[in-house]
C-alpha cells in the first residue's frame, strides 16, 4: 500500500532522484522556463511552487531554507528577484504549456514548463 507516499520515483534511487527534481529546479528559476516531461514537470512545479511561497515570508529562515534546497545562484535569484514579483499573488506562480514534441528515444510527451511572466496583471 502506498499510504503517506507522495510523489513519483521515475525509476530511481532517492538521492538521484532528489538530485533530478534539484536540478530541474535550479534550471527553471535561472532561465524561467524549461522542457521536459510531463511527469517531471508536475512533481517540478510541486516543489518551485512551495519555495516561492517560502521565498515571499522573506526572513531569514526563508533564505536558509532555500539555500539548502538550492544551489546558491538560483537561491539568490528566488530570493532576492522572483519573491518579489509575486508578493500579492497567492499561488499559481508556474504553468505547464502541452506541445506536440515527442522524445525520440522513448516517445513521451514533451512539455513547457514556465514562470508566470506578469504576475500582477493575471
Amino acid at each position: 500500500m502506498r499510504h503517506l507516499k507522495k510523489g513519483k520515483k521515475f525509476h530511481r534511487k532517492t538521492d538521484q532522484r532528489k538530485a533530478l527534481l534539484k536540478g530541474l529546479t535550479a534550471n527553471l528559476v535561472i532561465r524561467g522556463k524549461i522542457i521536459t516531461n510531463l511527469s517531471k514537470a508536475k512533481e517540478t512545479k510541486k516543489k518551485i511552487e512551495r519555495l516561492i511561497t517560502i521565498a515571499k515570508k522573506q526572513d531569514l529562515t526563508s533564505l536558509k531554507r532555500i539555500k539548502a534546497a538550492l544551489p546558491d545562484k538560483a537561491s539568490k535569484k528566488l530570493y532576492y528577484e522572483i519573491a518579489s514579483l509575486y508578493s500579492k499573488r497567492q499561488g499559481g506562480y508556474t504553468r505547464i504549456i502541452k506541445t506536440s514534441l515527442r522524445k525520440k528515444r522513448n516517445a513521451s510527451d514533451l512539455v513547457i514548463l514556465e514562470l508566470i511572466k506578469e504576475p500582477d496583471k493575471l
